[in-house]
């Protein structure tokens, strides 16, 4: 490919995960020059694992969450010495959303209001109702399923209806009946009917591992094809290591590498970071200037600092019943919220969700035998243990994170990926808040398998590598000494530079993010749209 120097663009973004679709396709249906460089490839879902006999084996290297351990070309390497959960992510068209369970959930109100509420931490610039209309425009535009009504939420509607809960889920309802406690069918991002360019789901329950049917709102599918239609230009194998300011201040070119080593610059007038809060970071760092000595947007030094990275457990429980845990979604049968708002009593600050989700695969039974002596659960004794395949239910945590500076994404002295540019360092501990909120809620989730008559549970204290929920780093606020970006997810610095990912994110709540994630990308999009005369960016 040629150097593209000669090529203004209205807007570059960096990244072409959830919110560089969303953004994409905002600005070119407004008539923007947008060019968008992502550093993975197209991947089809016929090469996904989860149509393969030995999917459960494919997950362990090439298909793994860790890019670490999966080490594709588009893949850059992680510091992760100093982490006590690994953050994973898939570089490609669509990011994360490839490898996703859809289940696709907003904050609550209460999320934005956690000073006000609870005294600790800070409140967002914006609350709920600013984005419920954009939440709303992207479940239609993606054909979100669920079920409106959860006296737990705001009203919602949904175009799509939820999905079966299946025997898995109407066991674990009575379970949760019998507690008393709430729980409400799942809402996920993969329709229940033909929807655009998705097929109507067939249950095959291997979401988090690519949908080989296409029927899950991954944004390949569910956006891309949309943006690309529009006329916004997608560039993959493209590692981007510098986005350059002029003289003024503001952002003019995105310098990048191709696989062959060639590098590249992308002019442009305005630029959005959406390579998510370890990507967006790393490259704010790497574009450190004699302007901006500590990181581009980075006067206030908070850069990588404030890393929430949802810390997950989970109880894994057996039936004697077949619950048919090899149909999906998988994706969330049922979720519940009972225990997300802060409880003082409890001994911590803010909560957990819980999500329910089927199990397939024999090695993910044996695996939950772990607890049992080496000779009841190999030789012989596997073929006693492998009945229980079709039978397993996970009640799955995902705890709220509370905002630390010490928690931060830095560059690493040492480590460089295959281009030679410095790799970030995880530096990440659970504090005390958050292992009393870890504890408490895999309790309550061994209740919820034992009240559902669950014969044998199995629970992981601490998913080292999950969920995928990497937020934080570069935070919107008012206050340029406190914050990275205003509250629409512009530059306190750089005028002309946006970011939409999960970065900018004030505390993370407990919910999957990726909704939140959309729709705040879609509400910074209308903004740089709506005012672009101001922005200096070509209408």
């Amino acid at each position: 490919m040629n150097s593209l120097s000669d090529d203004v663009a209205d807007v570059v973004i960096v990244g072409g995960g959830p919110s560089g679709a969303v953004t994409a396709h905002t600005l070119a249906r407004r008539g923007f020059k947008v060019v968008c460089l992502e550093q993975g490839d197209w991947v089809s879902p016929a090469d996904y694992p989860g149509n393969k006999p030995e999917f459960e084996l494919l997950l362990q290297k090439q298909w793994s969450w860790n890019p670490n351990t999966r080490g594709r070309p588009a893949d850059y390497p992680m510091n992760l010495d100093d982490t006590d959960v690994v953050p994973i992510m898939f570089a490609g068209v669509g990011g994360s959303s490839l490898l996703y369970g859809a289940m696709w959930m907003r904050l609550l109100p209460s999320d934005f209001r956690v000073k006000t509420l609870d005294g600790i931490c800070d409140d967002w610039p914006i609350d709920y109702w600013d984005l419920e209309p954009y939440y709303n425009r992207v479940d239609k535009f993606l054909g979100v399923a669920g079920l409106g009504g959860d006296p737990a939420f705001p009203d919602q509607d949904f175009d799509m209806p939820p999905h079966p809960m299946g025997k898995g889920g109407v066991v674990a309802a009575r379970g949760m009946n019998k507690l008393g406690w709430h729980w409400w069918p799942g809402t996920n991002a993969i329709p229940t009917f033909n929807h655009k360019h998705l097929v109507q789901c067939v249950r095959w329950g291997v979401c988090e591992t690519g949908c080989p049917a296409g029927a899950k709102a991954s944004f390949d599918i569910g956006y891309w094809p949309h943006a690309i239609d529009a006329g916004a230009k997608l560039v993959t194998g493209a590692r981007v290591h510098q986005v350059a300011v002029d003289s003024e201040g503001r952002a003019n070119a995105v310098v990048w590498v191709d696989r062959e080593g060639r590098e590249h610059r992308q002019c442009t007038n305005a630029v959005v970071m959406a390579a998510n809060g370890i990507g967006t970071s790393r490259l704010l760092l790497l574009s450190a200037s004699d302007r901006h000595p500590d990181g581009l947007a980075n006067s206030s030094g908070l850069v990588g600092k404030n890393l929430m990275l949802h810390p997950n457990n989970a109880a894994i429980g057996l039936y004697d019943e077949d619950v048919e845990s090899w149909k999906g979604p998988a994706g969330q049968l049922l979720y519940s919220l009972e225990f997300y708002e802060t409880d003082l009593a409890r001994g911590f600050y803010r909560g957990s969700k819980a999500n329910l989700m089927p199990l397939p695969g024999v090695q993910h039974i044996l695996e939950t035998f772990d607890d049992q002596p080496f000779d009841q659960r190999w030789g012989d004794a596997v073929h006693d243990l492998d009945k229980f395949a079709g039978h397993a239910l996970n009640w799955a945590g995902n705890i709220e994170d509370l905002p630390e500076e010490r928690n931060r994404v830095t560059l690493d002295s040492v480590l460089t990926d295959s281009d030679g540019l410095p790799a970030p360092k995880i530096d990440y501990r659970i504090s005390e808040n958050t292992q009393k909120n870890l504890d408490f809620a895999l309790a309550r989730q061994r209740e919820m398998h034992e009240a559902a008559g669950a014969a044998h549970i199995f629970t992981r204290e601490l998913w080292r590598e999950a969920p995928g929920h990497i937020l934080g780093t570069a935070r919107m606020g008012n206050d340029p000494a406190t914050s990275v970006v205003d509250k629409f997810g512009r530059s306190h610095d750089v005028p002309n530079l946006f970011i939409v990912d999960g970065s900018v994110m004030v505390t993370s709540g407990a919910m999957n993010p990726t909704a939140t994630i959309a729709a705040m990308a879609l509400r910074t999009a209308e903004h740089i749209a709506d005012t672009a005369a101001v922005q200096e960016v070509p209408a």
